[in-house]
């Protein structure tokens, strides 16, 4: 493990600060947010009140077994990355990151793909895996005459990190496909949904998530479901066995309901004989990368570098 940024510790801690007293003054979201409040709040970005900027760069298209996704192609193409957004699995969207996944593109030389996944609560588990499934495996058929690669990465944040981890193992699972990507990045994932001691211990402090909005999102993407049926492999990629998965980056940040999970999967990776990275974000909270910190700039410069050599 490494606990990076330790120099812009007061910074990073001033803004959890100041986002916790601004979330103190909104009203709590509903327990099962009806339709009209989640249409609000899937227009906008998870940290903040304004739509996302869509880019011209992004193209929308439609591939294997109706998935869509949003694709950005650089001039130069060394690989592509298949990109999973976060959001709880109830939020977020493929144009919700344009010019950061812009970005990404041109500095890393990928085709980024970013899927339009299905979400809960209309459409709970395995609605979502079943479309990043789709995504995955028209890349593995598909990405040599498309992009011109079969240099294949794959990652996401948050409930798109559990998303990549749960891609990678039904492909090996399914399929015997364990070299198609040849790297994960995963950032802040929820790796065991029946809850870490971290996620069940971190209580209400009102950063981006906590304990209760955990709890609430595993209802949603689950529902009808306890704690000992989300252990399942199959939704908690943290009890499956990790063999045969590639290479990983493995981040999060010290203020994370999830800090157990990604320290627990790290461990387990690395047991089950892949490389992995793991960085510790001094005291970031839950989706740090949504705001305009210098750890921010730092991590994307990270995650840049790395999807840029990883798998050659």
């Amino acid at each position: 493990m490494t606990l990076t940024d330790e120099d812009c510790l007061a910074e990073t801690l001033a803004f959890n600060k100041e986002f916790e007293a601004t979330a103190a003054g909104r009203p709590a979201r509903e327990r099962t947010p009806d339709a009209t409040a989640l249409a609000a709040l899937r227009r906008n970005r998870l940290g903040g009140d304004a739509p996302p900027v869509r880019l011209p760069q992004g193209r929308d298209r439609v591939i294997a077994g109706g998935v869509r996704v949003r694709a950005f192609v650089p001039d130069r193409v060394d690989g592509v990355y298949l990109h999973l957004h976060g959001g709880g699995w109830v939020f977020g969207s493929a144009d919700g990151q344009d010019e950061k996944l812009w970005r990404l593109a041109e500095q890393a030389r990928l085709a980024v793909v970013s899927v339009e996944y299905r979400l809960a609560p209309e459409h709970p588990f395995p609605a979502g895996p079943d479309d990043c499934e789709a995504a995955a495996r028209w890349l593995v058929d598909h990405a040599a005459a498309e992009f011109g690669t079969q240099r294949l990465l794959i990652g996401g944040e948050s409930a798109g990190a559990h998303l990549s981890v749960v891609t990678l193992l039904r492909l090996r699972d399914r399929y015997g496909i364990t070299d198609a990507f040849r790297a994960a990045h995963l950032l802040f994932g929820s790796y065991d949904l029946s809850m870490t001691p971290s996620q069940r211990l971190f209580g209400s402090k009102r950063l981006l998530s906590n304990t209760d909005t955990l709890r609430r999102t595993y209802e949603l993407f689950t529902p009808g479901t306890g704690a000992e049926q989300r252990r399942d492999p199959a939704l908690s990629p943290l009890f499956a066995d990790l063999a045969g998965l590639p290479p990983a980056r493995i981040v999060v940040g010290t203020e994370d309901p999830l800090l157990d999970d990604s320290l627990f999967l790290a461990r387990r990776w690395q047991a089950a004989g892949a490389p992995v990275q793991l960085g510790v974000v001094a005291g970031a909270m839950h989706g740090f990368t949504l705001f305009p910190l210098t750890v921010t700039e730092r991590e994307q410069r990270r995650e840049r570098d790395f999807l840029s050599t990883a798998g050659r």
